[in-house]
């Protein structure tokens, strides 16, 4: 038997509504339900016009950050009820939210910048209101993760979003090198204060391949990078630190994909024969794109081999 639902009190409220350089327009109110809605990145003017009917026409906005919410409400003159939703108080959050739903209200998710649920809390909100029949909606709008995929230059037909990517720099390595196998364009989220670091990291696991670094995507010091990795990483302690950041990673290269192991070691013996163990190791990963735990561990035992047998040869002689 379905529950009864309460009453909204709406006695005092003001018809929903929003601005927009000075005109008001009036917004329907909401059914009851979850409202996933895309917010800027960067640049508040980037809001959809259905994004604001919504968020005004809601009797909760769930955000991130109330500070940083409230910059984009005011901005729109909405006045919805802001109530905070983040991974450290999602779980005593979340039942409220859905208690709320479940007696008619609406509720819109937003997070501090860009699409809920994309490297934000979310996903288990989505999942329970599913779960207890109440209606969710989602309204597109900006992303970082598609707006540095234009801007790339990239191949677009495949990419994995894999989000941040671990502090520690043994971590972070030890994931690239998982990445570096996947056939796909790349996009991966970088804090400021790891971008070098990280960059760095790319060109010595992933070669030759091309990448974009792309900085404060649609604000006003927006800045997108375009090279190699390894010419990214040589000048990797020029880059800006500050902002957000966004890296776009191509995918490995075709030829990379089909060398089989017995042309990796031809190209590592022929390197090694002129080039000491670390310069040989960077070549193959340049010319093979494989990532470069596999080659060196590769390399040192063909080196071994390789030692062992001019060995035999000057003693014999």
């Amino acid at each position: 038997m379905r529950a009864k639902t309460a009453p909204i009190n709406t006695v005092g409220r003001e018809p929903p509504s929003f601005s927009i350089a000075g005109h008001v327009l009036p917004a329907a109110k909401l059914g009851a339900g979850l409202y996933l809605v895309a917010t800027p990145i960067g640049n508040l003017a980037d809001i959809t016009l259905r994004a604001l009917e919504t968020l005004a026409g809601a009797d909760v906005i769930a955000c991130e950050d109330t500070r940083v919410s409230r910059r984009l409400t005011e901005r729109y003159a909405i006045s919805a009820e802001l109530t905070p939703y983040h991974e450290h108080n999602a779980a005593a959050a979340r039942p409220k939210l859905l208690q709320r739903m479940a007696e008619g209200q609406a509720i819109a998710l937003i997070s501090d910048a860009g699409t809920p649920l994309i490297s934000d809390p979310g996903f288990k909100l989505v999942r329970e209101a599913c779960a207890a029949g109440l209606a969710v909606t989602a309204l597109p709008g900006p992303s970082s993760v598609l707006a540095a995929l234009m801007l790339a230059g990239l191949p677009t037909d495949r990419f994995y979003f894999a989000g941040f990517l671990p502090a520690k720099q043994t971590a972070r390595r030890a994931r690239l090198t998982e990445l570096a196998r996947i056939d796909a364009t790349l996009v991966l989220f970088e804090a400021g204060s790891r971008v070098q670091e990280t960059v760095t990291d790319l060109a010595s696991i992933m070669g030759r391949r091309e990448a974009a670094i792309c900085r404060e995507l649609t604000k006003l010091h927006e800045e997108v990078l375009r090279n190699s990795l390894a010419e990214l990483a040589g000048r990797a302690d020029q880059l800006e630190t500050r902002g957000e950041f966004v890296l776009v990673i191509g995918p490995p290269d075709a030829d990379a994909q089909v060398m089989t192991a017995d042309s990796l070691d031809e190209l590592l013996r022929n390197a090694l024969s002129h080039s000491s163990l670390k310069d040989a190791v960077a070549e193959a990963v340049a010319l093979s794109g494989r990532p470069r735990r596999e080659i060196y561990a590769r390399a040192l035992a063909l080196a071994k081999d390789m030692k062992g047998s001019h060995g035999q040869t000057d003693r014999e002689a």
